[in-house]
């Protein structure tokens, strides 16, 4: 039995895309023949020129520029990722500690 090949999305900087899309705004061909010519996913230009009409300047924001309400999002997953962590950890440790010591049997 094949397994299929794992195909690693291609990522766009900011840059690129802004670019993108000022070219197939003052282009006078269809976004998906500027997709192509591209090598970019059909419907990529329209996605991201939705970006941009939403917040120009925050459009896309990527790794490491996220927005404030973002960045407190991942703040607070990974705390509660650790006090899971810790409460599995206790769990674990109170069912060990209030096992009763089995008899030992003295041949």
């Amino acid at each position: 039995m094949g397994t299929k090949p794992v195909r690693k999305r291609k990522g766009f900087d900011a840059a690129f895309k802004r670019e993108a899309v000022r070219l197939a705004d003052s282009s006078e061909k269809p976004d998906l023949q500027i997709e192509r010519d591209l090598g970019i996913y059909q419907g990529a230009i329209r996605h991201w020129r939705e970006s941009i009409g939403r917040d120009r300047l925050n459009a896309f924001p990527g790794t490491g520029h996220a927005t404030p309400l973002e960045e407190e999002l991942r703040r607070v997953k990974r705390e509660r990722d650790v006090f899971r962590q810790e409460r599995d950890i206790l769990k674990k440790a109170v069912a060990i500690f209030s096992k009763t010591p089995k008899a030992s049997i003295d041949l």
